[in-house]
Parts: structure tokens; C-alpha cells; sequence
């Protein structure tokens, strides 16, 4: 990814993921960088991070989208990511 906007090091969650973007009248796909951080300190609240490679965009500049959670909603989060994994899981056993 050219023209980062998010630090991707070997602590982030995701650095390459399928990723797309959506609008009125574009859709586009790229690769994506998902990330979940917390103050080091202190923390108070959980930010999930997605970047998608703007090299790979034509319709939005290169930009980050950020979403901050308290603890309950990560719970929240997470309780419906677990779910969905399970049903992806069972349907996969049939």
C-alpha cells in the first residue's frame, strides 16, 4: 500500500485482507489493512481501524476509517463475530 495512512506493523490484527468500497454509482475492491487497538495505558475505549490499498482504488482518496467501541460493545462485537463464524462453520459441516 502506497500512501499509508495506518502505522501496519507486526502487532497489527489484519494487514491484508479482502477488502471493498461502496458508493452511489462506484464499487470497487482492494486490499485492506483491519486493525483493533487500545491505549498501551490507561485504556478507556477499543478503535477498529480499516484501510483499504488506495493504489488499487480509483473512486475515494487514500484514507482511514476509524470506529470507536467501548468495552460492551467490543463484548457485543465480538459475541456477533463469533456467532456468524459458528454459522459459516456449521454450514461448511453439512
Amino acid at each position: 500500500m502506497a500512501d499509508r495512512v495506518l502505522k501496519v506493523n507486526a502487532f497489527t490484527t489484519f494487514d491484508l485482507l479482502a477488502g471493498s468500497v461502496e458508493g452511489h454509482g462506484f464499487a470497487e475492491e482492494a486490499f485492506a489493512t483491519l486493525n483493533v487497538r487500545t491505549a498501551r495505558e490507561n485504556p478507556e475505549d477499543v478503535t477498529l481501524e480499516l484501510e483499504l490499498d488506495n493504489v488499487e482504488l480509483d473512486s475515494v482518496p487514500a484514507h482511514a476509517d476509524r470506529v470507536t467501541l467501548s468495552a460492551a460493545e467490543a463484548r457485543e462485537l465480538a459475541a456477533e463475530l463469533e456467532a456468524a463464524a459458528k454459522r459459516i462453520e456449521s454450514e461448511d459441516e453439512s
